[in-house]
């Protein structure tokens, strides 16, 4: 008897890595302003399940994603190594502005791992040949939009390799993504599985489905709609909350939301951060950031320590008990700190490179560039989170410290393969335009 009790003791503790290997479900949203979700102070619109992962999980106060636009983003979340790497700087427009082949994606590390691995949802990471397309890359899975809905002039969705111009039920995508997330859940519950529901929501168009309308049919039009499309995005994780639930998965599943990039509509809440998408503000880069993981991370937990979506793949990683990965990733573990076996992470700095902007954060310190002819700007975010005063004449030492990193690590990334133009002005285009119009003489 005491043998016995001494094995099962023995089972007990043995570490995650050992035990059955979680689920792996990442919710990614689509340009959602950071404090967009009611647990981040969001107002606009209730969010009950993205606010049960808070409950239920950490979130993060200072979580950030390395690009302030779309692809770079996802680039950097696929491969947990900075999307600058690569050169992989702005949105892929055509051939040769793929993900390179070379680098590794999130579902090739897992599935030596014994891993099923599907995406659903926004891919853009390259669609002008099968080899670029997800099934490539390592999904088992995949059908969603290659990129964003209603531009460029190809076809917008794909499942498997196959290239379509429609898909029934769009442009309203959530519910959709929801159902079909849905059926791979049921498809694989008997192995572990890594899904990345990639929405289109909150991205324009901005589009929901009657019923959501009707809910907020007292605000103007504008936010009716963009309330709507939160709402429905909101139940559409909810619907899959509630299928893992249902299979008793909830507690084997390691689940992150996070965004892509900060905010783009003006609808977007942003609680004071400074500019938006496009740029490297705080606003343009700083995001919802939340895990769950029920049983192994603590719930209701609010951590300030800055995160970034690198960080991802190797917590999945290392939760998954997968081999460390032969390529230098950017990201670090944060299983120590999201169970509560760590207080705080080492301290480290985060880089933000988009064409002719950088930044860097060091601690409570950013140096921002956020336009071609700007000087870097030294802040401090603890008392200015809207970076509205430039500290560097009382702090030329850390100014000069800051801009050294960057320059040294920017050296051994490549230079960017292709710009995009637009965003060389301030955070404010209208303003840009303004400003531009004030200034042309009077004819």
């Amino acid at each position: 008897m005491k043998k016995l009790a001494f094995v099962f003791l023995f089972l007990f503790q043995l570490p995650a890595a050992t035990a059955a290997k979680p689920n792996i479900v990442i919710f990614y949203l689509d340009d959602m302003g950071w404090a967009q979700p009611g647990a981040y102070g969001g107002k606009l619109a209730p969010t009950p399940h993205m606010d049960s992962l808070a409950a239920n999980g950490v979130r993060f106060t200072n979580g950030y994603s390395s690009g302030c636009v779309c692809s770079p983003g996802r680039v950097g979340l696929m491969t947990g190594r900075y999307q600058a790497r690569t050169g992989h700087d702005a949105n892929p427009t055509r051939e040769g502005r793929e993900l390179l082949l070379s680098e590794t994606t999130m579902a090739q590390h897992l599935k030596p791992a014994g891993y099923t691995t599907g995406i659903v949802g926004k891919w853009h990471l390259g669609d002008t040949n099968s080899k670029f397309m997800p099934l490539s890359r390592g999904f088992d899975f995949a059908m969603g939009t290659v990129g964003n809905l209603g531009e460029g002039k190809g076809p917008s969705f794909y499942r498997g390799n196959e290239l379509l111009q429609d898909l029934e039920g769009a442009p309203i995508t959530s519910p959709i993504f929801a159902r079909e997330a849905c059926s791979f859940i049921d498809a694989n519950k008997a192995t572990p599985f890594f899904l990345h529901l990639s929405f289109n929501a909150v991205h324009s168009p901005v589009v929901a489905s009657p019923p959501w309308l009707e809910k907020f049919k007292h605000l103007d039009k504008r936010e009716q709609a963009y309330a709507a499309l939160i709402g429905e995005a909101d139940e559409a994780i909810g619907t899959v909350l509630t299928k893992l639930r249902e299979l008793k998965l909830e507690e084997n599943t390691l689940i992150f939301c996070i965004s892509d990039n900060g905010g783009a509509s003006k609808e977007a809440e942003q609680l004071g951060l400074r500019g938006s998408k496009w740029f490297v503000w705080e606003g343009g880069i700083r995001v919802t950031w939340m895990a769950q993981w029920k049983g192994r991370i603590p719930g209701n937990r609010v951590v300030a320590d800055p995160v970034i979506q690198l960080d991802v793949l190797p917590t999945a990683l290392a939760a998954a008990g997968a081999e460390t990965p032969k390529v230098e990733l950017d990201g670090i573990n944060l299983l120590p700190l999201l169970q509560g076996k760590a207080d705080t992470l080492s301290p480290r700095e985060l880089y933000f490179r988009f064409g002719v902007q950088h930044a860097v954060r060091q601690g409570d310190w950013k140096l921002v560039k956020a336009s071609k002819d700007m000087d870097p700007m030294l802040v401090n975010l603890a008392t200015d989170p809207g970076e509205q005063k430039d500290l560097s004449n009382e702090n030329p030492a850390k100014r000069t410290e800051l801009t050294a990193l960057f320059d040294q690590w920017n050296a051994s990334m490549q230079p960017p393969r292709w710009e995009d133009q637009r965003w060389n002005g301030d955070e404010n285009r209208k303003d840009n335009k303004k400003a531009k119009k004030k200034k042309e003489p009077k004819k």
